[in-house]
């Protein structure tokens, strides 16, 4: 595998990433990582690893970099880191990752290792929308996933379920069956918004889940839907993007 900090220039700035690719076979197609709400740390780098492991570049940007650089000890959270960790979410808008998207696919572009052409977003948590937003704002977006994202059906104008129609790729969304950030009127709201728009895709809420499912070092994960999920996202971008 070849590893690399890296930063990449945005509208706003140079904001930290990091990045992660096969040794060789290459160019491989582009993955961008939306982080969730406790930040950039490790357990999401070896979420992109393995990402590169199954032929991916895969690109894990910090998006809290307008905040400076804001690292939390997840293990040993508190109110008191809670309350900072809302903070910094509250800090991101679907119009600063729409923006800052543009410097990433600028970067992936200018790297040897990643194939030109369509490229594939995922996000959790407070980026399943932005995963959404992201296909909507770049037509190569082709192959995006949101997991138990939160804010999917707003009433703000760039809310998620809002801009489907501009999607011209295929979407696979998840939920957890037990997600108390997701009110019970999202799933149907956002079902109907994609099928009135005509977007490919696959949304399903899985049994027996809680919100963050996927992530390993929580109380709260489910190694069997987590391996799903696993698989249906490569799935997604396997027939996508290679």
């Amino acid at each position: 595998m070849i590893e690399n900090d890296v930063e990449v220039t945005t509208k706003y700035g140079r904001q930290h990433a990091f990045a992660v690719c096969p040794a060789s076979g290459g160019p491989f197609p582009a993955i961008i990582l939306y982080m969730d709400a406790p930040g950039f740390r490790e357990e999401l780098r070896n979420q992109a690893r393995r990402i590169a492991k199954a032929g991916y570049f895969c690109l894990l940007p910090d998006l809290y970099y307008r905040l400076g650089t804001i690292r939390f000890d997840v293990p040993r959270r508190n109110d008191a880191m809670s309350a900072v960790i809302r903070a910094s979410m509250k800090s991101l808008s679907n119009a600063a990752l729409a923006d800052d998207t543009a410097g990433m696919i600028a970067f992936l572009d200018s790297q040897e290792h990643v194939k030109s052409g369509p490229m594939g977003c995922v996000g959790h948590c407070m980026s399943g929308p932005f995963a959404l937003v992201a296909a909507a704002r770049f037509p190569r977006m082709k192959a995006a996933a949101a997991l138990y994202g939160v804010e999917m059906v707003t009433a703000e104008a760039d809310s998620p379920h809002r801009l489907l129609a501009d999607v011209r790729g295929e979407l696979y969304i998840a939920f957890a069956e037990v997600d108390a950030a997701v009110p019970a009127t999202v799933v149907p709201e956002l079902e109907a918004a994609l099928k009135k728009a005509g977007t490919t895709y696959t949304m399903e809420t899985v049994p027996n889940t809680h919100h963050g499912y996927c992530f390993a070092a929580r109380n709260d994960y489910n190694a069997v839907a987590a391996d799903a999920t696993w698989t249906k996202l490569f799935a997604l971008w396997d027939r996508n993007l290679k």
